[in-house]
C-alpha cells in the first residue's frame, strides 16, 4: 500500500452478494447505511468521511490499526455520540432524532461493558431483557443461556464470572431482544483461543439461525478472516478498502489479511514517531 492519501480499489461488486457503491450511492434497504462520517477531538480528526452499508444478515469488520477511527466510528453508528458531519442511518431510522426506535434492531457486545456484579447472570439478564421491553423476559433469557451454552452460569455471580464467562454473558445480554444487527467490539480480546473458538462459534450460529448482521471490530486478522465475508479497512480516519479479505489482501500486494494489517500497523507506528 502507498503512502499518504493513497486508496485501494474497491473489491466490492456484483458478484460477491453486493452492489458495488461510492459516497454518492445509496443502497435500497441497507439494513445499517453510514454515509460521510466526519468526527474531530479538538485538532484531530478521528473519522474523516467514513461511509459504509451493512446488509441484513451481512458479516462484516471493520479493521486498522490503532488510531484508524474504528471505536469511533463505531459509537457514532450506536448514537453514543453525534458525528459533526454525516449521516447514520439504521433500519430506515435516522440518528440522533430516532434513536430510541434504531436502538431497537441493534445489538452491542464488549469485553469492556460493565456487568451488575452483585446479580447473578440469570437476574442480570431479566433485568436487561426488561429494559429492552421484550415481550416474554423469562423466555427469553432461557433462549439465549440455551443458545450459547451457558447453562452452568445461571445462578453464578456476574462479579465471579472469569473474561470468557463475561464475554459470552455479554452477547447473551446483546441479543435477548433479537437485533438485526449485532455490533461487537474486540470480541474475543484477552481470550484464550478455545474460549475465543466458542464464542467466534456461536456468534456464527447467531447470524446462521437469525440472519442477525455481525459488525466488528478486531486486530485478529484470523478471526476477520474466518468470521466475516467483507472488510472495511480503516486508514487515519478514512476507508481505504471495502471488499472480501482474500481480494483486499491481493490488492495492497500482500498474501493475507494478517500481512497486510500488520504492514499498515508498522507504517503508522514510523508515523508517529
Amino acid at each position: 500500500m502507498n503512502g499518504g492519501r493513497s486508496r485501494l480499489r474497491s473489491t466490492r461488486n456484483r458478484t460477491d452478494g453486493g452492489a458495488a457503491h461510492g459516497p454518492d450511492s445509496r443502497v435500497v434497504g441497507a439494513l445499517l447505511d453510514v454515509d460521510g462520517l466526519v468526527k474531530s477531538f479538538g485538532g484531530l480528526r478521528a473519522v474523516d468521511g467514513v461511509t459504509l452499508r451493512v446488509e441484513p444478515g451481512e458479516r462484516v469488520s471493520i479493521v486498522g490499526p490503532n488510531g484508524a477511527g474504528k471505536t469511533t466510528t463505531l459509537l457514532m453508528i450506536l448514537g453514543a455520540i453525534e458525528a459533526d458531519e454525516g449521516t447514520v442511518h439504521i433500519a430506515g431510522h435516522p440518528l440522533p432524532a430516532q434513536r430510541h426506535q434504531a436502538m431497537r434492531s441493534v445489538g452491542f457486545a464488549a469485553g469492556y461493558l460493565p456487568l451488575p456484579d452483585r446479580l447473578k447472570v440469570t437476574e442480570a439478564l431479566r433485568f436487561f431483557a426488561d429494559l429492552s421491553e421484550v415481550d416474554d423476559p423469562g423466555e427469553a433469557v432461557d433462549t439465549v443461556i440455551n443458545e450459547l451454552d451457558i447453562e452452568h452460569l445461571r445462578g453464578k455471580l456476574c462479579m465471579h464470572l472469569s473474561s470468557g464467562q463475561r464475554t459470552l454473558v455479554g452477547i447473551a445480554k446483546a441479543t435477548l431482544h433479537r437485533p438485526r444487527l449485532l455490533v461487537l467490539d474486540e470480541p474475543t480480546a484477552s481470550l484464550d483461543p478455545d474460549i475465543a473458538f466458542r464464542v467466534r462459534d456461536r456468534l456464527a450460529q447467531i447470524n446462521d439461525q437469525h440472519h442477525t448482521a455481525l459488525l466488528l471490530t478486531s486486530h485478529d486478522m484470523r478471526e476477520v478472516e474466518t468470521l466475516t465475508e467483507r472488510v472495511v479497512f480503516l486508514r487515519a480516519g478514512q476507508v481505504i478498502a471495502d471488499g472480501a479479505p482474500a481480494a483486499i489482501a491481493a490488492a495492497g500486494g500482500h498474501d493475507s489479511l494478517e500481512a497486510l494489517f500488520l504492514a499498515e500497523a508498522s507504517r503508522h507506528r514510523a508515523t508517529q514517531l
